[in-house]
């Protein structure tokens, strides 16, 4: 992926003109049809994925429900970022909504170049931690949402 649409990214926002450079030549280009699955709920992650066209839902599969879709992602938002912070499982589906393309990048890439480069390590890393307390929030609000209207 180019540095300069890199630079759009909120995840990478922080980091200078040198340090996106390298950021750039970890990462491949993937395609997808809509309804492909980039990943599912359970599965081991590696990586972790930048829209770069179309779009990407996150959901999860609630039993006697059916899909239950999280958020709709555009162009310029990642996800799959816990992958390459810790080694869990999935904690949900990836599926493409529409025609997609993204831009994927392999923990083990990331893990490297953080190691010998501390400073982009501390902006992505202090990134990811307002990503997961924002993501968080929203996931304990739906919580609240989803009680309130069970109760009737």
């Amino acid at each position: 992926m180019d540095a300069e649409l890199l630079r759009k990214v909120a995840l990478f926002e922080g980091l200078t003109q040198g340090q996106l450079a390298k950021v750039a030549q970890l990462g491949h280009t993937r395609d997808y049809p809509a309804g492909a699955f980039l990943f599912r709920e359970g599965e081991t992650g590696q990586e972790m994925f930048v829209i770069a066209q179309g779009k990407v839902r996150i959901s999860k599969s609630v039993p006697g429900i059916g899909e239950e879709a999280l958020a709709i992602l555009e162009p310029g938002q990642y996800f799959g970022e816990m992958a390459v912070i810790e080694d869990s499982p999935r904690s949900a589906d990836a599926i493409a909504h529409v025609s997609c393309s993204v831009w994927a990048m392999e923990r083990s890439k990331l893990d490297q170049l953080m190691f010998t480069d501390k400073d982009l390590a501390y902006v992505l890393l202090w990134t990811f931690v307002r990503t997961l307390s924002e993501r968080l929030r929203e996931t304990n609000d739906k919580i609240k949402a989803f009680f309130a209207i069970s109760r009737f």
